[in-house]
């Protein structure tokens, strides 16, 4: 896709030019061992977990052990490939309904602050754009704000939709968000559901709620649970999917504010720890900045080279 590299570039900045700085630093010099500790540092303040940064120092140092003209330009090529391979696999695409007519689901699940109402409306938007008819449902009823900040994005982005009164039932919001779905035809419906993880026996027994009524509506139902994880918290957004997918089966996962954070290098480490599928990364705060995930493109962007070295 154009453009889709400097999309990643951009929105990587704070990782690229700040957590991995000391490696960008080195580019165009020859390294020594004390250049090694450093980049071995700065993967780590970036976030990147005890694994990836094993990995990408393993490549680096023997590569260096064979060759001491090696520079900061060719560590930085051989942690991207390294990373492009750790990440191998990792892009999801979202799941249609099985007969391609009836609406197919999405469910948002994620704690408060992660930015998923944001992102419900976003992904809304762009299947809008892209001339698949959408319904948004406002299943976030317990959330003061929730409703007033999905409706404001629904409209400002010409997305229809669904939503009650604050504390009416969620798993009903979502009934009526599915036949509002079915009846215009819509290919898609995107539900946000309330984040209360401080309140997890609450929290969990709604969406368990939701989930039943969907599949009274659609055996398949839903067809997509997708948690949305905030960036900006690294590692600990593991154990955030860990508890959501003990009770939610989870299949494929949103990073957004990658683009206001140093710890990009975690989605590397919450891949491994989870398999889930990477749909899309947040990278601004534009409906146009939610991005289909690329492996590749992110790995270039992070060491602040071209795809087409990697």
């Amino acid at each position: 896709m154009f453009g889709l590299l400097k999309k990643f570039k951009d929105g990587l900045k704070k990782t690229s030019a700040g957590a991995l700085g000391a490696l960008t630093g080195l580019f165009s010099k020859k390294m020594d061992p004390a250049d090694l500790d450093s980049i071995e540092e700065t993967l780590y303040s970036a976030d990147f977990g005890f694994e990836t940064v094993r990995d990408v120092m393993e490549a680096i140092k023997k590569e260096y052990a064979r060759n001491r003209e090696l520079r900061g330009s060719d560590a930085a090529v051989i942690g991207a490939r390294v990373l492009a391979g750790i990440l191998e696999g990792s892009e999801g695409e979202l799941k249609a309904s099985a007969d391609g007519e009836s609406p197919s689901v999405i469910c948002l699940v994620g704690v408060n602050g992660s930015g998923k109402t944001t992102t419900s409306a976003k992904l809304a938007a762009a299947f809008s754009a892209d001339g698949q008819k959408t319904v948004l449902g406002a299943c976030d009823t317990f959330r003061a704000a929730a409703n007033e900040q999905i409706r404001q994005w629904a409209e400002r982005l010409g997305v229809e939709l669904v939503s009650s009164a604050q504390g009416a039932d969620s798993a009903a919001v979502a009934f009526d968000a599915y036949a509002a779905a079915k009846a215009r035809g819509a290919k898609w419906l995107v539900l946000d559901t309330a984040g209360r993880l401080h309140n997890k026996e609450n929290l969990m027994r709604e969406l368990s709620k939701i989930a039943k009524v969907l599949s009274k509506c659609d055996p398949s139902a839903p067809h997509n649970s997708v948690i949305v994880l905030d960036g900006s918290l690294g590692s600990n957004s593991i154990e955030q999917a860990k508890a959501f997918d003990k009770v939610f089966p989870l299949t494929g996962m949103i990073v957004t504010k990658l683009d206001g954070t140093g710890k990009g290098g975690a989605l590397a480490g919450v891949y491994r720890s989870l398999k889930l599928p990477i749909l899309y990364v947040g990278l601004g705060e534009k409906p146009e900045d939610l991005r289909k995930f690329n492996s590749k493109a992110y790995a270039a962007a992070v060491f602040g080279l071209e795809e087409s070295q990697i």
